[in-house]
């Protein structure tokens, strides 16, 4: 029986996360060295308010790529005010330059994406593509992995990724929710809003989760609900949940 199969980008189908957190390793060495004679400013404290500014960014106005380094920017004007350190416009500069370099790197797809993704079309399933983001950032990932093979023209990039985002899309695509899989790592923006909508969810799980990502299943499942590790297993899941 054909399903429509929702899939989300990053950290499902490509990496990202662990380019963040790499930059934001940097960070924290960059910071810790100029701030030495402050034992205020350790490590876990730099980390600790970053996240915290990265994510009310992120809760005001949704996925923008300006988040990232203006939070590194918003960190060091933090710990200057707290310390008395005075702050350098050069400094910042180098912060924000620092920041902005994570969304040049390669696309990189997560192991046996192609392969999956070929199975289900085969198997006669349509896909669909939503991602949170910047259109042109994200359309720059798809086009260097040539997903529009896959999805044609049925990809959604949406600033704010949220249960009202995904409602609506199901909405204006008609969507039979008895035949509908929403695919991705995020509890927050993937697992939970295809629960509230009553679309069938499974939960890509990654060894490194951001943050913002982690919130509780505070909804009871009334559709499929799988846990998953690898991209391969979807497939088969998906098979044997509809031969019950």
């Amino acid at each position: 029986m054909k399903q429509q199969i929702m899939f989300d980008l990053d950290d499902t189908l490509i990496y990202c996360n662990r380019y963040f957190f790499h930059v934001v390793d940097q960070f924290i060495e960059t910071i810790t060295s100029w701030f030495h004679p402050f034992p205020s400013v350790h490590a876990l404290a730099v980390r600790d308010k970053q996240n915290e500014l990265d994510l009310t960014l992120i809760e005001q106005s949704g996925f923008r790529s300006e988040h990232f380094p203006r939070s590194f920017v918003e960190t060091y004007r933090y710990f200057s005010h707290l310390t008395g350190r005075e702050c350098s416009k050069q400094e910042m500069e180098k912060l924000w330059e620092l920041g902005i370099q994570v969304y040049s790197h390669d696309t990189e797809p997560y192991p046996h994406m192609e392969q999956t993704l070929t199975q289900l079309v085969t198997a006669g399933h349509e896909l669909h593509l939503y991602t949170g983001g910047e259109a042109k950032i994200q359309t720059r990932k798809i086009e260097q992995m040539n997903l529009k093979r896959f999805f044609e023209n049925r990809i959604y990039i949406r600033q704010l990724k949220n249960n009202d985002a995904l409602e609506s899309i199901l909405q204006d695509g008609r969507f039979d929710r008895r035949h509908t899989w929403m695919i991705g790592n995020s509890i927050r923006t993937d697992v939970v809003p295809a629960l509230t909508a009553g679309i069938h969810a499974i939960h890509m799980q990654t060894k490194e989760e951001w943050e913002y990502n982690n919130i509780p299943i505070d909804i009871k499942p009334t559709s499929a609900f799988f846990r998953l590790q690898q991209l391969k297993e979807i497939p088969i899941t998906i098979s044997q949940f509809l031969a019950q």
